[in-house]
């Protein structure tokens, strides 16, 4: 029934998205993020929703009756430089079979990230994108909370799965990275019900975190946590939840979770954060011997640790593991160029939402794109400091995250240029 249930849902909707773009973009998104028919057990596990709503989209785009309106930020063009520094460094890849499979995944993650800057075009639709973004992931954390508070947090939460965000350490950073949109919605709703959902989904999310047992996720949430009550507006509200709530947090917790928490200061003793050290220190060999392009895609083998990390294999210490990292990821596999646009898209990141700030603050208008700015600012602290420690540097929720503050500043700058009222029409 469930994979019946998917089925009727997305083509039941795909009419729709051949007339509203917009719409393709949200049941692309739900689909990624929320893997709803991995939900189930029978014929849509392996069903290719995700294409055939992402070519149905692209066609929207030329058929639909509102067309493309093109702008310009230096945001996009940095996205573009990377996009075409991946496509170089995948040239001149290590192994180009299993590099050319991976750039295909990744290309169309990117395709659709350019078409959501096309696509929400107002303050309704990214209001809508931002819910769908929260409710998709946040399922996860909502029901892992649950879990965690039932069974006394003795196994781990884990993701929906094959998707990015399977495992533990993934999904916590992506919980992590949803946690200030649920408090930016809660800012920003109305009814007192959904109000109080809020609440609740943030109280039980932030178990979920917990519930992962994932050191990256912890050290992330505790970053966010810090910033959360930095940046937001109500900051009495904020400490008092977090002076009232973390005894309790750390109480409901398991000893395994105590003493694996208690490894982060004794990370020598541990083999698995050992074990992140020497990948790191692969990868940045491989970078030195190719510091332009990088090995390419995929290339964490067997024979390429041999080759860059010799003594590791001598001393029988090697992992063979990925980079665990989203630096050492970027920086292995498309080289020093590739980590420099990487972090030039943080600082265009930064720098977008700052001026989103600014600009609400000097006007007094807008609450809702300052508040926006703010917790996407916050998310992006989770992100820079949870994906330190896993290899998630292509997830698509950071380039969502990018494309939302892009176009928030466009529907800003829109109004500044052409300050007469406009109604916006509802989305249908």
């Amino acid at each position: 029934m469930r994979d019946l249930l998917i089925f009727l849902i997305v083509f039941g909707l795909l009419p729709y998205v051949l007339k509203r773009p917009h719409w393709g973009i949200y049941l692309w998104s739900w689909i990624g993020y929320m893997n709803p028919h991995r939900l189930g057990w029978s014929f849509a596990f392996y069903f290719p929703f995700a294409q055939i709503i992402g070519l149905v989209t692209l066609i929207s785009f030329f058929v639909s009756s509102k067309k493309l309106k093109f702008f310009w930020s230096p945001t996009m063009g940095w996205l573009i430089f990377f996009n075409i520094w991946m496509l170089i460094s995948t040239l001149f890849a290590m192994y180009p079979d299993v590099a050319w499979s991976q750039w295909e995944k990744i290309i169309k993650i990117q395709l659709v990230i350019f078409l959501t800057l096309f696509a929400l075009v107002d303050r309704e639709k990214i209001h809508i994108f931002v819910w769908i973004i929260v409710i998709s992931i946040g399922f996860y954390g909502f029901k892992g909370g649950i879990f965690t508070l039932t069974t006394g947090g003795g196994s781990h939460v884990l993701g929906p799965r094959g998707g990015f965000i399977a495992g533990n350490t993934e999904i916590g950073l992506a919980l992590v990275m949803i946690l200030p949109l649920v408090w930016y919605l809660f800012l920003h709703s109305q009814n007192k019900w959904i109000r109080y959902g809020l609440v609740l989904s943030m109280f039980l999310i932030a178990i979920g975190i917990l519930g992962t047992q994932s050191r990256g996720a912890f050290l992330a949430i505790s970053a966010v946590s810090a910033f959360l009550w930095l940046k937001s507006s109500r900051k009495m509200v904020i400490f008092i939840a977090l002076l009232m709530l973390s005894p309790f947090f750390y109480m409901v917790m398991p000893q395994s979770w105590h003493d694996r928490m208690a490894t982060i200061q004794n990370y020598e003793e541990d083999g698995s954060a050992m074990s992140r050290l020497k990948a790191w220190e692969f990868g940045y060999a491989m970078a030195l011997d190719r510091p332009f392009t990088g090995g390419g895609y995929e290339s964490h083998t067997v024979e390429n640790y041999e080759r860059y990390v010799p003594h590791q294999i001598e001393q029988g210490i090697a992992t063979f593991h990925d980079y665990h990292s989203i630096y050492f990821e970027i920086l292995a596999e498309h080289g020093f160029v590739g980590l420099f646009i990487f972090l030039m898209l943080f600082v265009q990141y930064w720098r977008t939402a700052n001026k989103i700030i600014r600009t609400c603050k000097d006007t007094g208008q807008n609450k809702w794109a300052l508040d926006l700015a703010a917790m996407l600012q916050v998310s992006f602290i989770g992100y820079a400091v949870g994906g330190a420690f896993l290899g998630l540097a292509y997830f698509d929720l950071f380039y969502h995250y990018l494309a939302i503050l892009v176009m928030t500043l466009k529907i800003l700058e829109d109004e500044k240029n052409d300050p007469a009222p406009t109604t916006v029409p509802a989305t249908k």
